[in-house]
């Protein structure tokens, strides 16, 4: 055939290539045999490296993989891929369901009930309909750049499919890629057979997949997909979550047949039931069931939270629980000061991950459990994730069990600890404590922070041991000689090391504020003060009125970093770093409202009678999106919002020419600015 016989010959083959592969990996209908798919395959091949002009993006042969990187690229996430709250009985789903009726002020609600997923978020980039881009969830703000291993998992489209809807023109959709059980077995049984190492669960095995740097390896794994959202979207207009999953489905992906749609919140609790029956007969891993709010409006008026959303949430199985003896109880003390008893545990194997210890929380935990050293207790992985003791086993009691208490001094700096009124914990108030310093400096240090590379927790340990770190500050002072005589290190470890602290120097504000280590004040908090403040003398005055009207932000974090703000100490140790060099940029402020948020700054008036919140809840948002709500209209009026039966200030601004928005817009605006 000759260059235009095999062009069209080749597109006719992908076309049908897709569709054969559309049937095969998500309706599970195959409606070829796979010799002749092969055939096909083969075909296409032959063609494309005849003539390598005429390979496109969405052509099934990038399947096979392409040539291995030496390292992954990052990419951010229009919308942050947020993390969800945890529920673990009924009556905190109905608190949820009873949050989400006031915030919204509707009178009923109805919601999507899908499988929790235990598997790797990713979110799939298309452009006209091609696969361009795909990236982990990362940190939810960045992730890295798998492109080439997703182009690998046969049931993800890598043109959308446009017989049923309208192909948008860009569209960001969310899913977990995961391993059914079948498949994992015979992936570590070919492992075995090659003398590798196994993996411990499917989760590991996907999440490792699709971290290799060579594609080729990955398009070996047995990978597959499930889609659950969207990020941004143009060309597409969804008004259900419900719609939202079936025009994923028209565009060719594969959307769990579990999902449960448009129903009560009752039948929401009964769903969870049948879930947890059906968990033990599933071909891969749940580890509980999404609730969302099915409005999409309702979801953009409820808005978000600092790490995650408001009308979602997660309703987590009971975790599988194992039993084992208590060796001893430990005491750990954290970065605050927080004196933390935890098990130490004969090792157990729950839910794939070998368990060796679990905490106890505080004494009040002990006493109320009764835990004794050389108990047998079952443990559980809370939330399938964090070990804990639910309770002993009384009747393996042998007599050789001892009651534990809590040590009156930190076991660590033998200082004297103090309990704080109205709370459980006991903390060591000796700032100076070398177990706080250690892990307020490996804190610091953490990637998410300064990101000092090479600085590990024993290094760590030396380095405070050794007192020859004390502050934040200290860190930027280190030499090259000090370095290179500790333990295990040498001159070329050193030098590197030096050359990390070096280029940590320049740092983000946000990531700066999160270095610091303030109570309650994670990363998303840091990076809403990032967008709120424009440097540090900014939000070291701030009052905590001022940042508790930050949206997304609460009046307990607020408090924190007020508070942080107005010991000696700490600005004396913020002044340290500024002297040892930290140059501080910020180019996250003002994101948050002039970029993003119409409202800014707005003189706004709103009229009429109001369906989907009530007026005060409307006043409130736009309140904190840093609009001024006025109640008369005139010529300084930027806009008028008009509910039904609205009057003369309705009148008066279409008079004076004043844009005029309906109640659908100001949700529609509100979500954006959220």
């Amino acid at each position: 055939m000759d260059f235009d016989a095999c062009r069209m010959e080749a597109q006719k083959l992908r076309r049908e290539l897709t569709e054969h592969s559309y049937h095969y990996h998500v309706l599970d209908d195959p409606v070829i045999d796979d010799q002749t798919y092969d055939m096909m395959l083969r075909q296409l091949i032959d063609i494309e490296t005849r003539f390598p002009e005429l390979v496109t993006e969405d052509s099934p042969t990038r399947r096979i993989g392409a040539p291995p990187l030496t390292a992954f690229d990052t990419a951010p996430h229009s919308v942050p891929m947020l993390s969800l709250d945890n529920a673990f009985n009924d009556q905190e789903i109905l608190d949820f369901h009873a949050r989400c009726l006031k915030t919204s002020g509707a009178n009923t609600l109805t919601y999507t009930a899908e499988p929790k997923l235990d598997g790797l978020a990713v979110e799939l980039t298309y452009e006209n309909g091609v696969l361009v881009l795909a990236t982990t969830r990362g940190d939810g703000y960045t992730g890295e750049v798998i492109t080439e291993n997703i182009r690998t998992i046969k049931s993800v489209p890598l043109r959308l499919m446009d017989s049923k809807t309208t192909v948008p023109d860009f569209i960001e959709v969310r899913g977990e890629v995961i391993i059914r059980h079948k498949d994992f077995e015979m992936l570590n049984q070919r492992r075995l057979d090659k003398g590798e190492p196994v993996f411990a669960n499917p989760r590991n095995a996907a999440a490792g997949s699709l971290r290799q740097l060579d594609s080729k390896i990955t398009a070996q794994r047995p990978l597959t997909i499930f889609v659950y959202g969207v990020g941004v979207v143009r060309g597409l207009v969804f008004s259900t979550q419900a719609l939202m999953l079936e025009c994923l489905s028209d565009l060719g992906f594969p959307v769990s047949p579990l999902i449960k749609k448009g129903i009560s919140i009752q039948q929401v609790l009964e769903n969870f039931n049948f879930l947890e029956t059906l968990r033990p007969e599933l071909a891969y891993d749940i580890d509980g069931m999404v609730i969302k709010v099915d409005d999409i409006l309702i979801q953009q008026l409820l808005g978000e939270k600092i790490k995650s959303p408001r009308w979602a949430i997660a309703y987590k199985f009971p975790a599988m629980e194992k039993t084992s003896k208590i060796l001893d109880i430990t005491v750990q003390v954290g970065r605050t000061g927080t004196l933390t008893p935890v098990a130490e545990l004969a090792p157990v194997n729950i839910g794939g991950v070998t368990v060796s210890r679990a905490t106890l929380h505080n004494a009040d935990e002990i006493e109320r459990k009764d835990i004794r050293i050389n108990d047998t207790a079952l443990i559980t992985r809370a939330g399938d994730v964090i070990p804990k003791v639910v309770k002993i086993i009384p009747e393996a009691r042998t007599g050789q069990e001892r009651v534990f208490t809590m040590p009156d001094t930190c076991p660590v700096c033998g200082s004297r600890v103090r309990r704080l009124e109205g709370e459980a914990a006991v903390k060591c108030i000796n700032a100076g404590c070398s177990a706080q310093i250690k892990e307020r400096i490996r804190h610091f240090v953490s990637k998410k922070a300064f990101d000092m590379d090479g600085l590990g927790k024993k290094l760590v340990e030396q380095l405070v041991d050794q007192k020859l770190v004390n502050s934040f500050a200290d860190l930027f002072h280190l030499d090259r000689e000090t370095l290179a005589g500790l333990e295990r290190m040498g001159l070329k470890s050193a030098d590197n090391i030096i050359a990390a602290i070096e280029q940590s120097k320049t740092i983000s504000f946000a990531r700066f504020i999160f270095a610091l280590g303030i109570d309650h004040t994670g990363e998303h908090a840091a990076r809403l003060l990032a967008q709120k403040f424009a440097d540090l003398d900014a939000l070291m005055t701030a009052e905590i009125q001022t940042i508790s009207a930050i949206h997304g932000m609460g009046e307990t974090t607020a408090g924190a970093v007020t508070g942080f703000f107005s010991i000696e100490e700490n600005i004396k140790t913020v002044k340290k770093l500024l002297d040892a060099g930290v140059c501080i940029t910020n180019d996250l402020y003002g994101e948050g409202d002039e970029k993003d948020n119409p409202f800014n700054g707005k003189s706004i008036v709103l009229t009429g009678s109001f369906e989907a919140m009530t007026r005060d809840q409307a006043k409130a948002k736009l309140l904190a999106l840093g609009a001024k709500v006025t109640g008369s209209v005139s010529k300084k009026t930027d806009i008028v919002i008009a509910g039904s039966k609205a009057g003369s200030k309705l009148t008066k601004a279409e008079a004076l020419g004043i844009t005029v928005w309906d109640e659908a817009r100001l949700i529609e605006l509100i979500g954006r600015g959220d």
